[in-house]
């Protein structure tokens, strides 16, 4: 079993800038990449962001050149640094451990509320 916490979730104006973080532990090993995806209120959960063991990352067109995504190995933790928010930023976000296949894992999800 692999255990994700999310934090850094918050209420930001829009313009702000906010810094999500994920912290894996368990059986870790294996892990292949790390990432975000988010859920708005109805609609689906979509990928934000990601980034590989080997440091290749990807990216959704809407947060392109602002957010960036970031892992360090050694701490088994995966960052997302979300900067020129938007209102249609808001979602649970939500961090991913995948292994390849069908085998991954999710955290529980932290708020970001993108409002004035």
């Amino acid at each position: 079993q692999v255990q994700l916490v999310e934090s850094g979730g918050d209420l930001v104006q829009p313009g702000g800038s906010l810094r999500l973080s994920c912290a894996a532990s368990g059986s870790i090993l294996g892990i292949y990449a790390m990432g975000w995806y988010r859920q708005a209120p109805g609609k689906q959960r979509e990928l934000v962001a990601g980034i590989t063991t080997s440091g290749s990352t990807n990216y959704a067109d809407s947060v392109k050149g602002r957010f960036t995504v970031s892992r360090d190995n050694a701490k088994n933790t995966v960052n997302l640094q979300m900067d020129v928010l938007k209102p249609e930023d808001t979602a649970v976000y939500y961090c991913n451990a995948y292994f390849g296949g069908t085998k991954n894992y999710w955290g529980r999800g932290t708020q970001v509320t993108v409002s004035s």
